[in-house]
């Protein structure tokens, strides 16, 4: 198999750069273990909610994204937030996540282990964990180097949001 990327996938603006002269020992692929996250991360200060940051700028130099794993609480919530120009996926593990959005919180969502969850930018949400006895955890990717959240005090949540079930429109049958 060919090192070289095949021009049939990648324009040309796209191949990587030249070799580093370690032959990316150091500067390519990067594992890091579960018990070397970093906890020290924005928004630590949740109630309920303890993150941890496996990659991003300062850990690995990328320049495109930030991951990390999310654990929270029974009961537990954010207040209501939105993440600016950056696009969100967030990944259940374990656990029952519930997630509310709209101007004023007024649609909600559950998610469980497997299930995927996109999130817009700039879309007012709130992420709860539905069960009052099991800890949600998730897997959390941004589309930037760093987190970026923006707290939204001033919403007042309807009482009784929409529930949406979400329908694939690229696989309608």
């Amino acid at each position: 198999m060919s090192a070289e990327p095949s021009s049939s996938f990648l324009p040309q603006q796209e191949l990587p750069p030249p070799t580093p002269d370690d032959g990316w020992k150091t500067s390519g692929v990067r594992v890091i273990p579960a018990d070397s996250l970093d906890t020290h991360t924005p928004g630590q200060m949740t109630p309920g909610m303890d993150r941890a940051a496996a990659i991003n700028f300062a850990r690995v130099g990328a320049q495109k994204l930030w991951a990390g794993t999310v654990h929270i609480h029974p009961d537990a919530k954010t207040g209501a937030h939105h993440h600016g120009h950056l696009e969100s996926v967030i990944y259940v593990v374990k656990g029952k996540a519930r997630m509310r959005w709209g101007e004023k919180l007024e649609f909600t969502a559950e998610a469980g282990p497997g299930d995927f969850i996109f999130v817009p930018p700039y879309v007012p949400h709130q992420e709860i964990n539905a069960s009052a006895d099991e800890t949600l955890e998730c897997v959390l990717v941004r589309s930037d180097k760093d987190a970026v959240a923006i707290e939204l005090p001033n919403i007042e949540p309807v009482e009784k949001p929409d529930t949406v079930k979400w329908i694939d429109p690229t696989h309608t049958h």
